[in-house]
């Protein structure tokens, strides 16, 4: 269980925390400024806009990737600890393991039943403070 993360695990994981940062915000941000700075040298060019549109595009191309797979790992693990939590706890339904796996309708139907069971909770809890 404590094996050793995948090179592209740890890269993703470092590029993740550096781009969340203030300082990553703050390249951008120059980096955009310095861009338009530069406009009126380069009259406007086709080339000068080519260039932000380029390196944005990239970047956004490559970020979809990271977060992605930052989102993927993050919803496993939640899913995990749900699911033992669900396992430990002696009342649980533990039919509601995996549910992850269900399709659309069956969560649906999963939805509706819990759905109505807050709504008599709910009914319950006004008749008390009636």
């Amino acid at each position: 269980m404590n094996g050793k993360p995948s090179a592209f695990t740890r890269m993703a994981k470092q590029a993740s925390a550096f781009t969340g940062r203030p300082t990553c915000f703050g390249l951008a941000l120059g980096a955009v400024i310095v861009w338009a700075i530069c406009g009126p040298l380069f009259g406007f060019s086709d080339t000068w806009q080519l260039v932000i549109n380029t390196g944005t595009t990239i970047i956004t191309f490559l970020m979809v990737f990271l977060i992605q797979n930052t989102q993927n790992r993050d919803t496993q693990a939640m899913q995990i600890k749900l699911d033992e939590l669900i396992h430990v706890t002696s009342r649980a339904n533990n039919e509601l393991l995996d549910l992850e796996e269900l399709e659309e309708s069956e969560l649906d139907d999963l939805r509706a039943h819990y759905e109505a069971m807050a709504q008599r909770a709910k009914n319950a809890r006004e008749r008390r403070q009636a």
